[in-house]
Order: C-alpha cells, then sequence, then structure tokens
C-alpha cells in the first residue's frame, strides 16, 4: 500500500480559523516543517501549543 500524498496548501484560499492556525505556527517558528511535512509531522506537544494559542486568541477576541 502507497502512502497518501497531501495537497499543497494554498495560503491564499483560507478560513479564518486556518490562517489562525498557521499564524500561530509561523510565531511558534513551526510553518516551515508544517509546509515541507505536513502537519503529520509535529508532536502532540506542538499541535497542543497550538491549540491552546488559538483558544486563548479565541477567548481575548470574544472579551473585546
Amino acid at each position: 500500500m502507497g502512502r497518501k500524498q497531501e495537497k499543497k496548501t494554498d495560503l491564499t484560499q483560507l478560513t479564518e480559523e486556518e490562517k489562525l492556525k498557521y499564524e500561530i505556527a509561523q510565531e511558534l517558528g513551526l510553518l516551515d516543517r508544517v509546509m515541507e511535512q505536513g502537519w503529520k509531522s509535529l508532536s502532540s506537544k506542538e499541535t497542543g501549543r497550538i491549540g491552546g494559542l488559538i483558544a486563548r486568541k479565541r477567548r481575548e477576541d470574544a472579551q473585546k
């Protein structure tokens, strides 16, 4: 069985939620690895950190 090929991501065609996820990955210095190897290349610690920062930003936006 072959390995499933991931599609290349077009950063101009993203939803607001996806833009936020990629923005946070860039802030953490993980965007290059995500773009080359996909989200599967990140550890659970790294993905948890991204998720935590997304939740924090949502809470801050909701308070404004």
